[in-house]
């Protein structure tokens, strides 16, 4: 399959639940038939967006409940979805190290997906991502707004994020 070779697209997000259908529109984008995980890092400043985008996808998934940010947990999962998400939030962690504590390499053996927000505390020991997600607040917008930027890393995000752009204003 011809893959378009635009790795990177900016959206323009008005308020939280824009944000929010980016995040479902991404979830409903990916092949997860795959037999390894789809590891999706989510950058931007404390209050940017990641966890609404984070709530988005997960409901987009099949999720019900309410979504919480992992901020103290370091870790939610939702494993009664057909595909497992689990949702990290690595802002606490005090030294990389710790997710070998965590068990993470354990969450690369299976059939799931990771979001992994502030990915940079992991450095050294979380795996590439296939798509990068950065939020931050759209100067433009009088401080309302966010822009997001989906920057595809492996040909499957490339297919994501064309057919993310296709569903997205």
């Amino acid at each position: 399959m011809a893959v378009e070779q635009v790795n990177s697209r900016a959206f323009l997000l008005p308020d939280s639940a824009a944000t929010a259908a980016l995040g479902a529109a991404m979830a409903q984008s990916m092949d997860t038939e795959q037999e390894r995980p789809w590891v999706l890092y989510l950058q931007g400043d404390l209050g940017a967006g990641k966890t609404t985008f984070s709530q988005g996808f997960i409901a987009a998934c099949g999720h019900t409940g309410s979504v919480k940010s992992p901020t103290y947990t370091l870790v939610e999962p939702y494993q009664s979805l057909p595909v497992a998400v689990y949702h990290f939030d690595l802002y606490r962690l005090a030294d990389p190290e710790e997710l070998e504590f965590l068990g993470f390499r354990d969450y690369l053996e299976k059939r799931c997906i990771l979001l992994v927000e502030w990915p940079s505390k992991g450095d050294g020991y979380l795996p590439p991502a296939d798509m990068t997600i950065t939020i931050c607040v759209d100067k433009s917008s009088a401080g309302v707004g966010r822009k997001a930027t989906l920057l595809a890393a492996s040909e499957r995000a490339q297919v994501a994020l064309n057919a993310v752009h296709k569903t997205m204003p």
